[in-house]
């Protein structure tokens, strides 16, 4: 117990200090296109510092309720199993989806919240937070991964193993078992349920569609294309990642979620604009400004850099493409970049990064609620001309 009060004070500290603001004041995009751009929220929001922690707060009292589940006969050993890997899996990263419920209905509101409100809304983004790390805990098993958020996936934990399988599909059974605690006598209980049902099964078709294109010991260059590019990113990240907090704080609200197309369009749209930029930082950022290394070259990751540069490439530019793409060896990588550097794809991402813009600025403005407004503009705050490793971070791909 005393280990528990000490790892969530340190989560709640590490948070507070460490999720950037979702009203980030946004530059222009261009010199030429400053006029089309409209000023963003620039004030800062207060959430870092009075809800964060209630929010954290959910987790423990969400925790103790599943791990005391009427439904199941525990034991020490098997409460303590599920109390360490809930810890290990789910409240380790950055928690941005689950915070923008929050946040979302805030905006959506209008104004503060009551407490029972920020449970609520806290509940649904742990729920999301939960369906993270179930698709983590098997993404790592299947990608055979090593690390995870800095420390060893579950599954390679000695006595972990592919317990970790199970431990998946445990994770994905606590949704449901907290959405009927906690909601069931809500209105939009069943459309809640319905929703994450949907998106759960949009993420895995994408995942699916990742890995069969890309299968073991099969590197052909002929299967990528900006059409299979958008339906991966669209299907395995927009709508878990951009759509899904969003959907949940508008049922929250009150509204019909198929009254809200367009909002679902807008932010799978802004989910893909998000992945193309996590692919141009991949090789172009700077390692010690984005946190990472790239790897994508070296992987064979089906990324809109390299089916771009397939799209403009002539003949002989594109068998060095399928001579050097995926293959481990520095000058392998050096030819493709080279390649990326001839075909200008620095140049081609800025077009593609300010036309995304204008386009997402005008469907948003489009929108006839201020409310709705706000919501998409935080979410474009978050991710426009990221560079740092803070940024870089807001919505990891799986």
């Amino acid at each position: 117990m005393q280990a528990r009060r000490i790892l969530i004070h340190k989560l709640i500290h590490k948070h507070t200090h460490s999720i950037p603001s979702i009203y980030t004041h946004i530059s222009d995009l261009t010199n030429n296109t400053s006029s089309h751009n409209p000023p963003f929220i620039t004030r800062k929001s207060t959430m870092t510092t009075d809800l964060k922690p209630k929010f954290l707060q959910v987790y423990d009292t969400l925790k103790s309720e599943l791990i005391n589940d009427p439904s199941f006969e525990f034991d020490d050993d098997s409460r303590q199993w599920i109390d360490k890997m809930l810890d290990y899996n789910v409240p380790g990263g950055k928690l941005n989806r689950g915070l923008s419920v929050l946040d979302s209905y805030r905006l959506l509101k209008g104004g503060e919240l009551t407490d029972d409100e920020v449970f609520l809304a806290s509940a649904l983004g742990w729920c999301i937070e939960w369906l993270q790390a179930y698709f983590l805990v098997l993404d790592d098993i299947m990608d055979a991964s090593h690390t995870r958020r800095g420390q060893p996936c579950w599954f390679r934990l000695p006595k972990v193993g592919m317990i970790a399988a199970n431990d998946g599909i445990l994770l994905r059974n606590h949704i449901p078992r907290i959405l009927k605690k906690h909601f069931r006598g809500k209105p939009y209980y069943v459309d809640l349920v319905d929703l994450f049902n949907e998106v759960e099964f949009q993420t895995a078709s994408g995942q699916m569609i990742d890995l069969i294109t890309t299968l073991v010991g099969e590197k052909d260059l002929s299967k990528y294309s900006l059409s299979i590019h958008r339906r991966i990113v669209q299907y395995k990240t927009a709508y878990y990642s951009f759509y899904l907090p969003v959907a949940c704080a508008l049922l929250m609200s009150g509204e019909d979620l198929d009254k809200h197309v367009e909002v679902k369009n807008v932010l799978v749209d802004m989910g893909t604009y998000f992945q193309v930029q996590d692919d141009y930082l991949d090789c172009f950022g700077a390692p010690e400004v984005i946190g990472k290394i790239g790897t994508d070259i070296e992987d064979f990751k089906c990324s809109w850099l390299v089916v771009k540069a397939l799209e403009l490439a002539n003949e002989e530019q594109k068998k060095v493409l399928h001579e050097n793409y995926g293959q481990k060896d520095p000058s392998s990588v050096a030819k493709v970049k080279e390649l990326y550097n001839t075909l200008n794809l620095q140049g081609v991402f800025e077009d593609y990064e300010s036309t995304s813009y204008k386009k997402l600025i005008t469907s948003i403005e489009a929108h006839p609620s201020k409310p709705v407004q706000a919501v998409l503009k935080s979410f474009l705050g978050k991710i426009y001309k990221r560079q740092n490793s803070t940024h870089l971070t807001v919505f990891r791909k799986i």
